[in-house]
């Protein structure tokens, strides 16, 4: 349900299906996709990551341990040959080499061991908190009220649960500890370094300004470019979703060729905000290497000297000069490799600061801490002068006041954008009323629970959703204790059984939300079937509107009979014979109730109701009457 006639704002905001708005969100994103925090390692997201691997804590310690290890070993390689040189080497002892040649082998093993249980241990927490971000979002999405979905684009929630979760994921397995063990191999290699010859090491002092502000400027043009790279990215997810979804429009009215050059825009502008941040990094890391081998060779002529005519303070033994050498190359390496880990952390926080500002939605409303279960129930219902609006000043219902004793049939009658649908998610709870109240057995929904509400009352569709499953988990959907002994004394009671049976395999045929082996008169059976099986109080039933066969549309009649009878029931009305049987005929008109009484009283007042009456007389239903109107304008949303 959405408010009509929205203006351009809100309906770029509400994803309003037409090729204009499209456009325009295909390159102009809503402002909260387009924010960003200026400071990309945020450590309020850093902090909120690392609660996440709380449960795992043990996993994590161990995996600390193991990087710190593994940060150490190669410049142990590194001061181990120093030590051969100087030691054996120069002393020409042969016993002495093979001792030192099994201790570099034993540190080897020990490497390949720790690398092998640090990427274990690092893959197994990745996953583990990615899975219970999706389940914390699923969560999340499954309380949220019928508002959100309504404004919210179904791919930015998908690229929420995929993208931005895996890119958390690299993060924890990956980035964290990667960046962790380049630190502290970069901090033991220059102690070793200035242990062996500070002198010497100060020459490369000098360049870790430059380094610095290198990086500087590296960090910022790569958080520009990185933020267009990941918004893209989401709206090209978001595209492709709403396009698939909406295929059979596309498709409809000859659009192929107009979505995909949109398409074709999006995908290029991602392919050059790709290829712009490989430029900035391609800039970068060929300067800090140039930075690090311009030292490297000053160091080799300095060292070299020394180790040949060096005295005082710059003298070297040839181990030493080795050893500096791979200590040197082991401080420039991170300094390279965390300048592309800085990629993927911004990425991580790009990707975190996205899924937690969804996970941290507020609902507009929720049930106030006093809510309480709602007791039993008869089935009386009280609309007391409600009103409702999606957005202030943007009236959808106005002053709607009645009352439907337990067991009567309410048939709600009105054009398209009447407020039909509005009424019955108010009465369903998922919307609260602007002001007024909405009544169950003289009790104010605002003061009991959703869910207790939801218990006792049955809901059937007009699209007749099916999830993926059997058709005995769909059925079961609305009581899941229940046993197939009471699925098949339902579906008997609804003369469905017959058929069912006939499936390929019964009640265990696998169906979906696309159902494509059911008819659409038989998904409603399977529906029926389902809130039947829950034995609600009320019954909320939007008729479909599709055409349907003889056989199938008495079946549907005298299944209708039997899930209506004696229980209170609001139908949003598309058929004659529903109309008929109702104890209460409602006729909404620009969400008002214009007149009320029976189908027989309405038709004398020669009003509205009437009229609809006549247009759909000589038609096989109401529905006729619905599409009649449709192109009338309806300036409220129903």
């Amino acid at each position: 349900m959405k408010p009509a006639a929205p203006n351009p704002s809100s309906a770029r905001r509400r994803g309003v299906d037409t090729l204009e708005s499209r456009e325009a969100l295909t390159y102009f994103q809503p402002l909260e996709d387009r924010e960003a925090d200026q400071a990309p390692l945020n450590l309020k997201l850093i902090h909120r990551i690392a609660a996440y691997t709380r449960p795992y804590a043990a996993r994590r310690n161990a995996l600390f341990g193991l990087t710190f290890a593994r940060g150490i070993q190669l410049p142990l390689l590194a001061w181990l040959i120093g030590q051969t040189i100087n030691g054996p080497i120069a002393g020409r002892d042969w016993a002495g080499i093979l001792w030192h040649a099994a201790a570099y082998a034993g540190l080897v093993l020990v490497m390949v061991a720790t690398l092998f249980f640090r990427q274990r241990y690092a893959l197994e927490l990745g996953e583990a908190v990615a899975r219970d971000m999706r389940a914390d979002l699923f969560r999340k999405l499954t309380t949220l009220p019928m508002g959100f979905f309504a404004r919210t684009r179904f791919g930015r929630i998908v690229s929420r649960m995929t993208s931005d979760i895996d890119a958390v994921r690299v993060g924890v397995q990956d980035v964290a500890f990667a960046s962790t063990i380049q630190a502290v191999q970069m901090v033991v290699s220059g102690l070793l370094m200035a242990w062996y010859n500070w002198k010497l090491f100060s020459l490369m002092l000098p360049l870790l300004p430059i380094i610095w502000v290198l990086n500087q400027r590296y960090r910022r043009e790569v958080t520009r470019r990185l933020r267009r790279v990941q918004e893209t990215w989401s709206r090209l997810t978001s595209t492709l979703a709403e396009s698939v979804s909406g295929i059979r429009v596309t498709q409809a009215f000859v659009r192929q060729e107009v979505n995909a050059g949109f398409f074709r825009k999006l995908v290029t502008l991602h392919a050059e905000n790709n290829v712009g941040l490989a430029r900035a990094s391609a800039v970068f890391l060929p300067l800090l290497q140039m930075k690090s081998q311009l030292f490297l060779g000053l160091m080799a002529l300095v060292g070299s000297y020394g180790a040949l005519h060096g005295q005082g303070w710059l003298h070297m033994d040839a181990g030493d000069l080795v050893t500096f050498f791979f200590l040197a190359n082991l401080f420039f390496e991170p300094v390279q490799v965390i300048g592309n880990q800085y990629n993927q952390a911004l990425a991580t926080m790009a990707g975190a600061e996205r899924y937690f500002r969804l996970l941290d939605v507020e609902p507009e409303w929720t049930d106030a801490p006093s809510a309480r279960p709602l007791p039993p129930v008869r089935g009386r219902v009280e609309f007391r002068q409600v009103h409702f609006e999606y957005e202030p000043g943007r009236p959808v219902l106005i002053d709607i006041s009645f009352v439907a004793e337990p067991g009567q049939t309410v048939a709600l009658v009105g054009p398209t954008g009447s407020g039909k649908t509005t009424l019955v998610a108010l009465l369903q709870k998922f919307y609260l009323p602007t002001r007024g109240a909405v009544l169950v057995d003289g009790i104010d929904l605002r003061e009991v629970t959703s869910d207790s509400l939801h218990a006792q009352m049955g809901s059937v569709l007009q699209s007749s959703f099916l999830f993926s499953g059997s058709v005995l988990d769909n059925i079961r959907l609305a009581r899941p204790q229940a046993t197939e002994a009471e699925v098949r004394a339902t579906l008997r009671a609804l003369d469905c059984l017959d058929w069912i049976e006939a499936l390929p395999q019964g009640l265990h045929t696998q169906v979906g939300e696309k159902s494509s082996g059911l008819s659409a008169g038989q998904r409603q059976l399977i529906c029926f079937a389902r809130a039947l099986l829950a034995d609600p109080r009320i019954v909320v039933l939007d008729e479909a509107t599709s055409a349907i066969d003889t056989v199938t549309e008495a079946r549907l009649q005298r299944a209708l009979e039997v899930l209506l009878r004696g229980r209170t029931a609001f139908v949003i009305a598309h058929r004659l014979s529903t109309i008929r049987r109702a104890d209460l005929v409602l006729v909404l008109e620009h969400g008002r109730i214009v007149e009320r009484g029976t189908h027989a009283s309405l038709l004398a007042q020669d009003g509205v109701y009437a009229r609809l009456y006549k247009q759909f007389v000589h038609g096989p239903d109401v529905g006729e009457a619905e599409r009649g109107i449709r192109s009338a304008p309806a300036h409220v949303s129903g």
